[in-house]
């Protein structure tokens, strides 16, 4: 709008009444809103499809923090999503997943890849946690076209959060193939890890205590491939021995593999073995990414419910009257739940 047209504009304004003027400038500064994130949302998303670096971390730092740009920007690139290889690797803390990946994905990359890395913190977003130490240990592999983003979980049960699912779409978008997401085992980070990704790698570090009890912890259920890294190490032959005895009664069969990171030991036989993994898994996409898609619909659903219920319950009295009987202890809180319930229902 040029200046003139501004001042037009303004000068009718003296004609209308205090509330109709605040309901027109209102009405104007909605549809401008609107129109700025249409507009922000369609530059974002032609410099994605560019591959431009810039244009990803900002697009990332929107799903994180941003819900109606977010909103904006998947809309335009939806359909274009789940072609692309989710490899996930987890394990415990210490098992040197890092460096492991950073050497993966130069091997990955020379195989004519090109590999994206999701580094899930699942600790506070406001302290950090490991991002630092993720980016530094990967630099290597950024030299060889590798993009690194580390993500804060949240708090989402096994760091498996809404802007985890949409941050891979942004790089799947921007053409990287395949996406490499880090998990730190906490709580039941491993285990959820397997919704979202294509191929499960499950690392142990014989330095770190990992025994059969360890083992056992629900992680013989979902990987695909087992790596004892830091094979230099003692005790990474029993470990091995171990892994690969206890694991032999499971379905899907899994491959065991030892691992040094550290020297590229083994490493570059553990890519190929991914490129496998992926060939033949790519049979079986389609239906695996239906299967996701359920499970995602399903949660987003689940977290809207949730979210308007809570804010039905600040603002009810009955709720108010049962919470005060629970607190005198006159009632239990699963009598008064259900009462609660049958009343929203």
């Amino acid at each position: 709008m040029q200046y003139k047209q501004i001042i037009i504009l303004t000068s009718c304004f003296v004609h209308f009444r205090p509330r109709t003027l605040f309901n027109i400038i209102s009405g104007i500064t909605t549809r401008f809103i609107v129109y700025s994130l249409s507009d922000f949302s369609m530059d974002i998303v032609a410099e994605l499809k560019k591959g431009n670096r810039r244009a990803i971390a900002r697009a990332i730092s929107i799903v994180e923090n941003n819900e109606k740009e977010a909103k904006l920007i998947i809309k335009k690139i939806f359909k274009s999503s789940g072609k692309s290889m989710k490899i996930g690797i987890t394990g415990p803390a210490g098992a040197g997943k890092s460096t492991l990946i950073n050497r993966t994905s130069i091997e990955l990359n020379k195989l004519g890849y090109k590999t994206a890395v999701l580094a899930i913190d699942p600790t506070s977003h406001i302290t950090g946690g490991a991002i630092l130490g993720d980016r530094v240990r990967m630099t290597e592999s950024t030299d060889s076209g590798t993009y690194i983003r580390s993500m804060a979980s949240r708090g989402a049960t096994g760091a498996i959060s809404l802007s985890l699912r949409n941050s891979i779409r942004i790089l799947e978008y921007a053409g990287f193939d395949p996406i490499i997401i880090e998990s730190v085992g906490a709580g039941q980070t491993e285990v959820d890890i397997e919704k979202v990704v294509d191929i499960t790698v499950v690392v142990f570090n014989p330095n770190t205590g990992d025994n059969i009890q360890t083992i056992k912890a629900g992680l013989t259920e979902i990987g695909d491939v087992y790596l004892i890294n830091k094979s230099d190490l003692p005790g990474s032959n029993q470990l091995f021995d171990s892994v690969r005895d206890f694991i032999g009664m499971s379905e899907k069969n899994p491959i065991v593999m030892l691992t040094s990171a550290k020297s590229n030991k083994g490493v570059t036989d553990f890519a190929r073995k991914l490129e496998e993994l992926m060939k033949a898994r790519k049979k079986t996409k389609v239906k695996e990414e239906e299967s996701r898609l359920d499970s995602e619909l399903r949660d987003i659903v689940l977290n809207n419910v949730k979210s308007k219920v809570s804010t039905m319950l600040d603002s009810s009295k009955s709720y108010a009257s049962y919470l005060k009987k629970v607190r005198s202890k006159k009632i239990d809180p699963f009598e008064a739940a259900d009462k609660i319930s049958k009343g929203l229902m």
